[in-house]
This record gives structure tokens, C-alpha cells and sequence, in this order.
């Protein structure tokens, strides 16, 4: 039997077969950064109270808030894709400095830049000033740059984040306002912003999820009236009620984010899939690992499964059509 010799391959066929893996390599990575340009994912924390001085109060587990807080960041570490995270309001439990220094010092292990806004336990007339509050950020966050209470910026094209302060500063209250100065600002910023789909983050629900005179938004109604006027994808994350819901009204979709100190200490993941026609919206709730933390907290409050929300309030996905 005669010899069988391997056809050898020439330079211009390993060129072709080069040339050729080349291209379905730039053709799937195309597809896949345009598929990443019209996404955008995000986590909100709301409510931490961080503390490292307090003892546990009859709803909130305050002494584990430093090992929540760092559970949360952890998990989010591990969470793929994530473009920031934004802490909406009450970071802290009192308005101190070093308490805030603390915080800002773990939060600063994120891998993803964060963003923060006010909640009524970050500040107090003659304690902690907004704009003391601001300065700590901006001096001690790397990625943060925001001077005044209320600001916007673009994570990604196609996307505009808008974060509101609510914070009554002039007497004793938990309700919140939004100053006439501040409406204004938000109509302009919106007016701008008619064809992109915007995030709005505040601590101060606009839309309660649950009832509570003493919680709510004062000025809810005239806010509104503004986000009526836009048709464009508009998602509103707050926090404050220490409940969850989620609420679809036509082209606006309402998250109210729980607590880390209070049952189900949890936070959201939000994907925001942005199509030709309409954007798609997943929602996630992911509690602490903390099994013993947890327990506790269930115990400490009175209608937990109500503060935890339904199966639909918890994990979800809306479509918001492009009108």
C-alpha cells in the first residue's frame, strides 16, 4: 500500500481561515458592545442607616448595619455588568460626620462608581448642613463631583439620571417637599431629555407605597403634573417607606426600594433594556445573606411579609412603549 501524504496548507489558505475567524470575532463582539450601548444596569441601596454607634431600635437592626452594608457590597461586586449603584438617601442613621466618613469608606469598595442623594437622617439644621454633606462626598468618593443637592448626569448615551433632594431643612419633619427653584430645574432637565429614558432618584416617594401622612411627598401632585407632560420612558426609584412596591402608570414605572435595617433588608437590581420600539424594564429584590440578621429583623416587625411586597412587587419586568 502506497504512502498517504497530508495535503500541507499553504500561506494563503491559513491568510483566508485567519482573515476569516477575524471577522466573526469583530462580528460578534459588534453585537454584543451595541447589544451593552442600549442597556443599562444599575443598583439601588436605599436606607442603609449605617451605624457603628447605635443599638438595635424596635424595627431596625442598627448594630448590623455595618456587616449589611458590607454584605450588600459584596454581593454587588459579584453582580456582572453593572454600570453604578446609587444609594438613595438616608446613607446614615445619624447626621455625624464620622458616621458618614465611615460609610463613604466602605461604599468606596464598590467596583462600579456610586452616586448619593439626601434622606432626612443624612442632615440636620446645625449638625450636618447639604452642603457638608456634598463636600464629604465629593472629597472623599472618587467618582463623585456633585456640589448641590440636586443634580443629573449621563451614565451611558441614550440615558440621563436625575437625582432630586426632597429634604425639608426649615422644621421638624419626616415629609418631604421639593422646592419651586428645584420643579423648575427637573421641567428643564426633562424638556431636554425628550428622547432618552430617564432614571429619577429621590428618597421621598412620589407615589406612596403605602399610606403614611407623615412620609409623604407635600408637593407630589405638582411633580407629577410636570412628568405628565413627557411621554419618553421615565422610572422613578425612592425609598424612605421601607417598603416595596412597584407601580406601572402608561409611561412611568414607580420602584419603592426597602430598607437594610429594617425587614427584608434588601436592596434592587434594575436593568434597563432600551429597544427600538419600547424599553423593557427587570426588576430584582435581593435581601442579605445574613441569615441571623435577617430573623432578627423579621421578628421586629409588626406585618413583615407587608414591607416585603407580593411576588409582583418584588421581582418583575415591565415593557414601556416609545410613543
Amino acid at each position: 500500500m502506497g504512502r498517504r501524504y497530508k495535503k500541507r496548507e499553504t500561506f494563503f489558505s491559513k491568510l483566508v481561515n485567519w482573515t476569516f475567524t477575524l471577522l466573526i470575532a469583530v462580528f460578534f463582539a459588534s453585537i454584543l458592545s451595541s447589544a451593552s450601548a442600549h442597556n443599562l444596569k444599575f443598583a439601588q441601596v436605599s436606607d442603609a442607616h449605617y451605624s457603628s454607634i447605635e443599638a438595635d431600635t424596635t424595627y431596625k437592626v442598627l448594630k448590623s448595619s455595618p456587616q449589611i452594608l458590607d454584605d450588600v457590597i459584596l454581593q454587588i461586586n459579584n453582580t456582572p455588568n453593572l454600570d453604578f449603584v446609587m444609594f438613595s438617601g438616608d446613607l446614615v442613621n445619624k447626621p455625624k460626620e464620622s458616621q458618614l466618613l465611615e460609610f463613604i469608606s466602605r461604599a468606596n469598595n464598590l467596583n462600579v462608581p456610586w452616586y448619593g442623594l439626601l434622606g432626612n437622617h443624612d442632615v440636620q439644621e446645625f449638625k450636618m448642613s447639604k452642603e457638608m454633606f456634598f463636600n464629604l462626598l465629593c472629597g472623599h468618593n472618587p467618582s463623585f463631583s456633585y456640589k448641590g443637592p440636586y443634580y443629573s448626569f449621563v451614565p451611558k448615551k441614550g440615558f440621563k439620571v436625575i437625582c432630586l433632594d426632597t429634604i425639608i431643612l426649615d422644621r421638624v419633619t419626616t415629609n418631604g417637599e421639593i422646592s419651586q427653584e428645584q420643579l423648575e430645574w427637573l421641567d428643564k432637565e426633562l424638556k431636554q431629555s425628550k428622547n432618552d429614558v430617564v432614571i429619577i432618584c429621590m428618597h421621598v416617594p412620589i407615589v406612596e407605597p403605602y399610606i403614611s401622612e407623615n412620609h409623604r411627598l407635600l408637593n407630589r401632585v405638582d411633580v407629577m403634573e410636570i412628568l405628565h407632560k413627557y411621554k419618553n420612558p421615565i422610572i422613578v426609584c425612592s425609598g424612605h417607606y421601607h417598603g416595596t412596591k412597584l407601580i406601572q402608570e402608561d409611561n412611568i414605572l414607580y420602584i419603592d426600594t426597602p430598607s437594610l435595617v429594617t425587614y427584608p433588608c434588601a436592596f434592587r437590581v434594575i436593568n434597563i433594556n432600551n429597544q427600538r420600539k419600547k424599553v423593557i424594564v427587570d426588576v430584582y429584590t435581593k435581601q442579605t445573606r445574613l441569615k441571623d440578621v435577617l430573623n432578627t429583623a423579621k421578628v421586629k416587625v409588626m406585618g413583615a411579609s407587608f414591607l416585603a411586597g407580593s411576588e409582583y412587587d418584588k421581582d418583575n419586568t415591565f415593557e414601556i412603549e416609545k410613543r
